[in-house]
């Protein structure tokens, strides 16, 4: 994924967005399907819900491999170059 341009930063952010998501997911489906209950809703928030430790797992992993790279603090266009010189 890192060699794909995903950093941890990216990882991180739909690890946050994926919270909010869940909320939202819980309260339209509360709003939308009113005959079916919380249960319902319940069970959508949680769907979404789950996202979020994946994310944020998968932020971890990332920053890891940053650090062991040496481009946790390097700026995206320092990464896409040093990658070019590997190649070219």
């Amino acid at each position: 994924m890192h060699d794909m341009g995903v950093r941890s930063e990216h990882a991180h952010l739909a690890g946050m967005a994926s919270i909010g998501l869940g909320v939202a997911a819980w309260a339209t489906s509360l709003e939308v399907e009113p005959g079916l209950g919380l249960d319902r809703a319940d069970r959508w928030g949680l769907f979404v819900g789950e996202w979020a430790p994946t994310f944020f797992g998968l932020g971890l992993a990332l920053s890891h491999y940053e650090q062991q790279d040496g481009t946790l603090n390097a700026p995206v266009h320092e990464i896409r170059e040093q990658q070019q010189k590997k190649v070219g």
